[in-house]
């Protein structure tokens, strides 16, 4: 194909159409007419030789071929911005911006404070706008409404950029004066005790949990599935802080990541205990559009997250260790 003979403006509009996955929307988007949208959109139907959007019952849906094309397309468009956009470096400490980043309760618990205290030596007038997982969606964080998503992610779209912040391991946390401390921190003693889920991950507003459906409630009960094995919730909630609170409770256990069983290392009510059986490690991720990725701010930003993100695991590094330890999937640390 010669190259000279194709619309590049049609790359636009396949963008746009990608996201907004409606022709009304996206002609609004672009300001241009309806009509011309529709007739775009017949254009780069001939280019391809694909339907691109298929209405169906949802509405608009995009085929597998318009599918491939998006991130190729976002990342074509996003260097043409970064060639003829104007590069002025971000001036931190005299900015208004606003930064908007979702965080989950966890994320926030064990990040976001020293990520606010960097924020106002740096760039004292920044306001920094902090969302929960319910509070958006993945085309928030696509079309750049979001600046940053921090969170344990099972799937993120392929055109997303995104950085490992650091890998988390599990701890148990419970009150010193549990009954179950009077002897070995078993399995058998872990199953005995009366527990707190603790959960909420991904975008989207929750709903009620089902204890039965063990495959849906996550990564302990999903450990213990697998050896056919299953604890006694007594409490679900969706905040890791509220969890443990409600571990100081004298005969309940939370079983969540170690940095926030960290942040209570110094509570004399409580006690951390590695768990008595292995439960795999996820990543905390943060996550950003490829709109922002060239961006002299966010670029700011990401550095500044990543540079914390750092510190908390140096400073981490000697509670965590046992928790990382082979030996930690038998119980064999159980110390603050």
């Amino acid at each position: 194909m010669d190259i000279s003979r194709v619309d590049l403006n049609l790359l636009v509009y396949l963008d746009v159409l990608l996201r907004e996955r409606n022709v009304t929307k996206a002609a609004n988007h672009l300001g241009i007419t309806q009509p011309a949208m529709s007739n775009g959109l017949r254009r780069l139907r001939d280019l391809f030789g694909d339907p691109l959007l298929v209405r169906t019952s949802e509405g608009m849906t995009a085929t597998e071929r318009a599918r491939e094309l998006q991130p190729l397309v976002r990342g074509i468009l996003s260097n043409i911005e970064q060639a003829v956009q104007e590069k002025t470096p971000f001036a931190a400490h005299d900015s208004q911006r606003v930064f908007r980043i979702m965080a989950s309760d966890y994320a926030e618990s064990c990040l976001m404070p020293r990520v606010l205290r960097r924020i106002r030596q740096e760039a004292p007038h920044v306001t920094l706008d902090v969302l929960t997982p319910s509070d958006v969606s993945f085309l928030d964080v696509e079309q750049g409404r979001l600046d940053m998503a921090i969170n344990r992610f099972d799937k993120i779209p392929q055109s997303f950029h995104q950085k490992t912040l650091w890998t988390e391991y599990f701890a148990c946390l419970m009150n010193s004066h549990n009954p179950i401390l009077r002897q070995p921190f078993t399995l058998d003693t872990y199953l005995e005790a009366s527990h707190i889920w603790v959960s909420k991950t991904g975008f989207g507003v929750g709903v009620g949990v089902n204890p039965k459906d063990v495959q849906r409630l996550g990564w302990v009960d999903e450990a213990l599935g697998r050896m056919g094995r299953k604890r006694q919730i007594s409490v679900f909630t969706r905040h890791y802080q509220v969890a443990m609170l409600l571990a100081e409770q004298h005969d309940l256990i939370a079983t969540l990541p170690s940095r926030a069983a960290w942040l209570q290392k110094d509570n004399p009510n409580l006690v951390v205990k590695v768990p008595p059986f292995e439960i795999p490690p996820f990543e905390l991720k943060m996550a950003w559009s490829p709109l922002l990725q060239h961006n002299s701010d966010h670029q700011w930003l990401r550095r500044l997250i990543i540079e914390v993100a750092e510190e908390v695991d140096e400073e981490f590094a000697p509670f965590g260790a046992r928790f990382e330890s082979p030996q930690a999937i038998y119980g064999q640390h159980s110390e603050r």
